[in-house]
Protein backbone atom coordinates (compact mmCIF):
# COMPACT_ATOMS: atom_id res chain seq x y z
CA UNK A 1 0.00 0.00 0.00
CA UNK A 2 1.55 3.65 -1.24
CA UNK A 3 1.40 6.05 1.79
CA UNK A 4 -0.34 9.00 1.78
CA UNK A 5 1.03 11.66 0.02
CA UNK A 6 0.32 15.23 1.81
CA UNK A 7 -1.85 16.77 -1.17
CA UNK A 8 -2.73 13.85 -2.47
CA UNK A 9 -6.51 13.95 -0.78
CA UNK A 10 -7.75 17.65 -1.12
CA UNK A 11 -9.64 18.87 2.07
CA UNK A 12 -13.41 19.50 2.01
CA UNK A 13 -13.78 16.62 -0.91
CA UNK A 14 -15.59 13.75 0.39
CA UNK A 15 -13.34 10.74 0.72
CA UNK A 16 -15.39 7.86 -0.23
CA UNK A 17 -15.38 4.32 -1.25
CA UNK A 18 -11.78 2.49 -1.73
CA UNK A 19 -10.30 6.24 -1.25
CA UNK A 20 -11.87 6.03 2.07
CA UNK A 21 -10.64 2.51 3.02
CA UNK A 22 -7.05 2.87 2.03
CA UNK A 23 -6.90 6.17 3.83
CA UNK A 24 -8.17 4.30 6.82
CA UNK A 25 -6.18 1.38 6.60
CA UNK A 26 -3.08 3.97 6.18
CA UNK A 27 -3.92 6.12 9.17
CA UNK A 28 -4.66 3.21 11.21
CA UNK A 29 -1.27 1.72 10.48
CA UNK A 30 0.54 4.78 11.35
CA UNK A 31 -1.32 5.71 14.36
CA UNK A 32 -0.72 2.24 15.98
CA UNK A 33 3.14 2.80 14.96
CA UNK A 34 2.87 5.43 17.24
CA UNK A 35 2.26 8.21 15.38
CA UNK A 36 -0.41 11.39 17.11
CA UNK A 37 -4.05 12.09 15.48
CA UNK A 38 -2.54 15.88 14.92
CA UNK A 39 0.64 14.94 12.88
CA UNK A 40 -1.55 12.56 11.06
CA UNK A 41 -3.84 15.22 10.51
CA UNK A 42 -1.20 17.94 9.47
CA UNK A 43 0.42 15.46 6.64
CA UNK A 44 -2.61 14.48 5.32
CA UNK A 45 -4.17 18.00 4.89
CA UNK A 46 -7.24 17.04 6.44
CA UNK A 47 -8.58 18.17 10.42
CA UNK A 48 -7.83 15.92 13.52
CA UNK A 49 -11.44 15.45 13.77
CA UNK A 50 -11.68 14.16 10.82
CA UNK A 51 -8.87 11.39 10.86
CA UNK A 52 -10.10 10.72 14.77
CA UNK A 53 -13.54 10.09 12.89
CA UNK A 54 -11.75 7.08 10.10
CA UNK A 55 -9.73 5.95 12.82
CA UNK A 56 -13.13 5.50 15.20
CA UNK A 57 -14.98 4.27 12.40
CA UNK A 58 -12.58 1.54 11.97
CA UNK A 59 -12.49 0.62 15.74
CA UNK A 60 -9.15 1.81 16.76
CA UNK A 61 -8.65 2.30 20.39
CA UNK A 62 -7.29 5.72 21.39
CA UNK A 63 -4.85 6.15 23.20
CA UNK A 64 -5.40 8.67 26.22
CA UNK A 65 -4.36 12.72 25.28
CA UNK A 66 -0.31 13.39 26.08
CA UNK A 67 1.35 16.20 28.02
CA UNK A 68 2.67 16.67 31.33
CA UNK A 69 0.34 14.88 33.65
CA UNK A 70 -0.89 16.24 37.02
CA UNK A 71 0.13 14.25 40.52
CA UNK A 72 -2.13 14.30 43.06
CA UNK A 73 -3.31 17.25 44.04
CA UNK A 74 -1.13 18.94 47.19
CA UNK A 75 -3.62 20.25 49.97
CA UNK A 76 -2.36 22.46 52.55
CA UNK A 77 -3.29 21.11 56.40
CA UNK A 78 -1.57 23.03 58.32
CA UNK A 79 -0.13 21.67 61.82
CA UNK A 80 1.55 23.10 64.53
CA UNK A 81 4.53 23.51 63.12
CA UNK A 82 3.99 25.00 60.39
CA UNK A 83 1.76 27.85 62.16
CA UNK A 84 3.19 31.24 62.42
CA UNK A 85 4.10 31.94 65.83
CA UNK A 86 1.99 34.87 68.15
CA UNK A 87 4.16 37.48 69.96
Amino acid sequence: MDAIVPGESTPGRPVVGLERKAMTRELTRRYLAGESLRALAASTGRSYWFVRSLLCEAGVRLRSRGGARRGARMTFRPDSSTLPLRH
